[in-house]
């Protein structure tokens, strides 16, 4: 047996798995099309939520506020992440995991200072979130 054939032979019951599943998707969906009922009204197209009607416009304009709580709370999740991988091997990395991981959350601390200072953590109050000095005309 040819090496290039050694190779294929490991990789056979994906190919036959992945040409399976796209098979009988492909199946299911032509036999919904095909046999599968149809209806049309002027009701099919408005939008419908929970028995209620809507009224009024779904776009609503939302404050950055939302978005910046929401970045951090993925930022500050991630810190909770690698520092639970890091108290986990916590004696196997010894003093240099320590200071990685001391530099880490001080660097973290740095920018929860900046988004402070900013204004971001000031939850609903009236002061305006600033990214740069507003500048006078």
């Amino acid at each position: 047996m040819s090496p290039n054939m050694g190779e294929f032979s490991h990789h056979w019951p994906l190919a036959i798995f992945i040409i399976g599943a796209i098979s009988i998707s492909a199946l299911l969906l032509l036999l919904a099309r095909f046999l599968g009922g149809r209806s049309s009204g002027q009701s099919k197209h408005e939008p419908f939520e929970s028995g209620i009607v809507p009224v009024g416009s779904a776009r609503l304009r939302l404050s950055i506020k939302f978005y910046l709580v929401a970045i951090l709370f993925l930022i500050f999740e991630a810190e909770a992440l690698f520092l639970f991988a890091y108290a986990i091997s916590v004696r196997e990395v010894g003093w240099s995991g320590f200071i990685a991981a001391g530099i880490f959350v001080l660097i973290l601390l740095v920018g929860l200072v900046y988004e402070s200072r900013m204004g971001v953590l000031n939850g609903g109050h009236d002061r305006k979130i600033t990214t740069r000095k507003r500048i006078e005309d």
